[in-house]
């Protein structure tokens, strides 16, 4: 009889090896052409999401199906072309989203377990086709790093809402994380003021107001218990708090209504005509919603409403840029991730 003895100290065999872990950024989304075309099969992928439009009723296919995907999708394909990036044909969204990726990732190269991905919830690439491609190579855990830095339900729960739908029809499933919303994370605030005041250095005027505009939201869904709203308001105090401004010198805006419904409010653009008739004549406007540029930071606020500021009596108007890829921004997303894979590692 042969006897086999274990030797001590012996390489493990491979199957044994660390589990593959897959951190997956997800982002809002975009078209895919900056046509009618493309941006009418986004708006349809888009406001069909029950979460985004929760009224979806009768009433409203029609008037989606009837009037707006007949008559948006025109306007906005303008919209996107004065900031498309026309070298590698995309949005900006999805070229800063990728950048976010890869430096992730060359953040991350001292666990070469980790793979990170990319997708957007909304338009390609998909949710669905990432997580796929997470598991065909080998990732049994994966961790879901929504890019909002306040919950909504309209965006982060989609997001989940998405992921799971997704591990639903999968038979061997991987371990799913999402990481939390990080509004008032320090490293997410210290990051802020830096950006902000770096880039208010590199400019001849000094504002005289600087207004913190959030993406906006229907009133009824905060009233329904959505946090949304609290969490912003948490991230700007935490803001004024860091830069030492009170509520006269940083305000608090929401942007980018839709339909006839009450929004949150102050809305942004009344505010910013606003303060120009009152005579204020400098101002810059931080979108701290937001972790990576896109056509409301770059279109709706950078020229729509800085034209809406001169026009009114304004003088000098700045937008200054969301953290995107900088060292700043991959820092926060960093901690945030590695904090959460806890356990995993």
């Amino acid at each position: 009889m042969t006897v086999i003895v274990p030797i001590l100290g012996a390489e493990p065999a491979a199957d044994s090896a660390p589990d593959r872990i897959g951190v997956l950024l997800v982002n809002l989304g975009t078209p895919d052409s900056a046509d009618t075309k493309g941006v009418r099969n986004y708006l349809r992928e888009f406001l069909s999401d029950p979460r985004v439009i929760e009224n979806q009723g009768l009433f409203w296919k029609l008037a989606l199906n009837g009037l707006i995907l007949r008559t948006r999708p025109a306007r906005k394909a303008k919209d996107y072309q004065k900031i498309w990036n026309t070298e590698t044909n995309e949005s900006p969204l999805k070229s800063i989203t990728r950048a976010q990726r890869q430096k992730l990732a060359n953040s991350l190269a001292a666990h070469p377990n980790i793979i990170v991905d990319w997708a957007m919830r909304y338009g390609n690439p998909s949710i669905r086709s990432r997580i796929a491609a997470l598991h065909d190579q080998g990732c049994t855990r994966i961790l879901v790093v929504p890019l909002y830095p306040q919950y909504s339900a309209a965006t982060s729960a989609t997001v989940c809402d998405e992921a799971f739908r997704v591990l639903s029809e999968m038979r061997a499933q991987p371990t799913l994380r999402v990481t939390p919303p990080y509004y008032r994370d320090r490293a997410y605030i210290d990051a802020l003021a830096a950006s902000i005041t770096a880039h208010l250095a590199t400019l001849p005027f000094e504002p005289e107001r600087i207004v913190a505009s959030f993406h906006g939201m229907p009133q009824a869904y905060i009233d329904r218990g959505d946090p949304y709203q609290s969490q912003c308001q948490a991230t700007t105090d935490a803001l004024r708090a860091k830069l030492g401004l009170d509520e006269n010198r940083l305000l608090i805006t929401f942007q980018s209504r839709f339909g006839y419904d009450q929004w949150l409010q102050p809305y942004t653009d009344k505010t910013i005509e606003g303060l120009a008739k009152e005579g204020v004549k400098r101002l810059a406007v931080v979108m701290p919603g937001f972790a990576s540029d896109c056509l409301e930071t770059l279109e709706e606020i950078a020229q729509e409403n800085a034209e809406l500021f001169l026009h009114n009596g304004g003088e000098h108007f700045t937008a200054v840029p969301c953290l995107n890829d900088s060292d700043g921004g991959i820092a926060v997303i960093r901690q945030l991730v590695l904090r959460e894979l806890q356990g995993w590692l």
